[in-house]
């Protein structure tokens, strides 16, 4: 058992016991060294190592809710903190309101701005109708607009014209 080297079974020279899981026993390298030391006596977690003496807390008061549905509860808030007027309930997820009276601000919504609102913003209706009317002529005319609309009436027309003159 001790004579092969690097074997599970056989101490690490340097922490005098072996370590499970390395490929060589832990006789060489030193990351399992590491990762040894690292978590030895301190939980994951976060606990603190600080000492609790000469510290002054923060004064605290204790607000209460009551949501929709019947469920009251307290949250606990800093004196100096502006304490809102509806709080979430932990239990159901409905809006909950103060108990202490405060009112939640009601705000003013303002209307949703559509295209032709904002299409008034740059221009007055006259120029738009303006507009509106060069448009027109420029498709009725085919010089603007999807081929497909034009192909149709420009071979119509040779053919109307045709037409006429042999008539």
């Amino acid at each position: 058992m001790g004579s092969r080297q690097g074997s599970f079974s056989e101490p690490n020279p340097r922490s005098e016991r072996p370590i499970k899981g390395c490929p060589n026993g832990g006789t060489e390298g030193w990351w399992p060294l590491v990762a040894e030391r690292t978590l030895r006596g301190a939980r994951l977690g976060g606990q603190s190592f600080e000492d609790e003496r000469g510290i002054e807390f923060a004064a605290r008061q204790q607000v209460g809710y009551l949501c929709s549905r019947g469920h009251s509860f307290e949250i606990t808030m800093s004196v100096e903190a502006d304490v809102p007027a509806t709080w979430e309930c932990p239990r159901c997820g409905a809006e909950a309101l103060s108990t202490s009276g405060i009112e939640p601000e009601v705000k003013a919504e303002k209307p949703a701005r559509t295209h032709w609102d904002m299409l008034l913003e740059r221009r007055s209706e006259k120029e738009l109708e303006d507009i509106l009317k060069e448009r027109l002529e420029l498709l009725r005319g085919g010089e603007i607009g999807p081929a497909h609309l034009h192909r149709a009436s420009q071979k119509a027309r040779p053919a109307a014209k045709k037409r006429a003159k042999s008539a």
